[in-house]
Formats: structure tokens, sequence, C-alpha cells
């Protein structure tokens, strides 16, 4: 188990235990280069960190369709939309040539969110760099994984971008609220449609997520403005796309 709200399930194809849905609130706050280092000692003065897993490096393998259509609806900031991803961690270890992964289905409607997971083992050498394409998970056992969690995608999905980053784990000490830093980000393309194959880009500064009950920022986190950042909309993934998909000579942020 990697996160508070991680499932536990060993099977290879069709794992036993689902994680429910857990409706929660996001916010999220970009922060430039500049301020990585002050972000991370403001957390640490008024959080503590995790007891289980305070820091580790994230890795994902997002899905779309061969049209971006998850990306789109995103961008355009549709009241409805889902994001389907293989992550894994670095600190997972790998028992008989095989290493856990979690497929994961992340929902959004409005500022409210919700993420179920599952719980798979893998060979290791399937994470490997150049294997991503593949899509990491058989097909077929990955979408009668989204029919549990009751999402059947209306198009074929596609692997499409691998993230990876830093990821330090805290909860807020008054409320118990968690809250995530995520720094070091970078991104390898595997669609053809965002070019070359194993083209990599990294991302600038990082994002604070703040993970809650309500949209109500804790008393304590309300002077995050010192790091000259307000709350957005902020997406890794699709800031990602945006990188590849931007064309020469212009500025994405």
């Amino acid at each position: 188990m990697t996160e508070i709200d991680t499932a536990e399930s060993t099977a290879d194809v069709k794992p036993d235990i689902k994680t429910p849905p857990v409706q929660r609130f996001e916010r999220k706050f970009m922060i430039q280069p500049r301020y990585t280092g002050f972000a991370l000692s403001f957390l640490r003065q008024v959080c503590r960190p995790d007891r289980q897993y305070p820091a580790n490096r994230v890795t994902s393998l997002y899905f779309d369709t061969d049209d971006l259509d998850e990306y789109i609806r995103s961008a355009s900031g549709e009241f409805k939309k889902n994001k389907v991803r293989v992550r894994w961690y670095d600190n997972q270890d790998v028992e008989n040539g095989k290493t856990p992964v979690y497929l994961e289905l992340k929902s959004r409607q409005g500022f409210a969110s919700s993420k179920q997971r599952e719980k798979l083992e893998v060979p290791a050498e399937r994470l490997e760099p150049e294997e991503p394409g593949r899509g990491i998970i058989e097909k077929q056992a990955m979408l009668s994984i989204l029919a549990g969690f009751g999402h059947f995608p209306e198009q074929p999905l596609m692997p499409v971008v691998r993230i990876s980053y830093l990821r330090h784990r805290f909860t807020e000490m008054q409320t118990g609220v968690r809250v995530a830093f995520d720094y070091n980000i970078s991104a390898l393309a595997v669609a053809p449609e965002l070019g070359p194959r194993d083209r990599e880009i990294r991302l600038p500064g990082g994002v604070i997520e703040v993970k809650g009950p309500t949209l109500e920022l804790p008393v304590t986190l309300r002077r995050m403005h010192i790091l000259d950042t307000d709350w957005s909309r902020y997406s890794k993934y699709g800031s990602c796309i945006d990188a590849y998909i931007s064309g020469p000579g212009e500025t994405v942020r």
C-alpha cells in the first residue's frame, strides 16, 4: 500500500478488492521554480510528514483516445472528466520478477473528485522506459477493471505519456487535511501523435495539492500567498500535453 486510499490486491488480472470512490475536493497551487525550496520549507513548518511514505518518486502512464478527448475536455473546463492511468512508485518491492502497479480512474465533477484504484502485479521489465507503449497492463484486463469502476470508454484508449515526479506528502497539523508537493516533473512521449517516441520534456517549478472534504483551506495554508501563488486548475497531464503539441517559439504555462 502506498497512499492512504490505496486498495490491497495482488491478482494479476482480476483483483479481489475494489477501492470505493471517496469524494474529495482538490485545490492546486502552482509553484514557480525559484520558490520550490521555500515551498517545501513552508509546508514542513505547518504540516507533519506522512508517517508511512513521506517522500518518493511517483510515475504514471496516462491513457487517452487517439484524438486526446480527455485532454480536450480538461483543457476546455468541462464539468465532467476522467483520467485513466497506471501508477507505480520507486519504493515498491520486486518479488519473483514482478512489481506492483495501480490502475486508477480519477473522476472529476466540477471541483469534486474521486479516485478508484486496483493493485496488480506485472513483470518488472514492463516498467522500463521503452516498454510503456505496450500499456503495461493487458488491454482486456484494463477494460474489465474499468468496467468494475463503472467506467466504459466510448473510444479505444491508448497509452499517451509517461509522467514522473518527486512527491512529498504531509498532513496539516490542525485539520488533518492531506497535502502533497510535487516537483522535478518530467514526461516521456509514448503516443506518436506527440512527436518522436521517447522525446522527454521537463516542467519547471512544482504544484502543491490540498485534498480535503471541503474547498475551504486550513488557516495555516492560507498563508501560501507568500509563495506568490493562487488556486489554479493546473494539471500535470494537461501541461505536459500542452508542451508537446505547442509550436516552436510558443510559451506554455
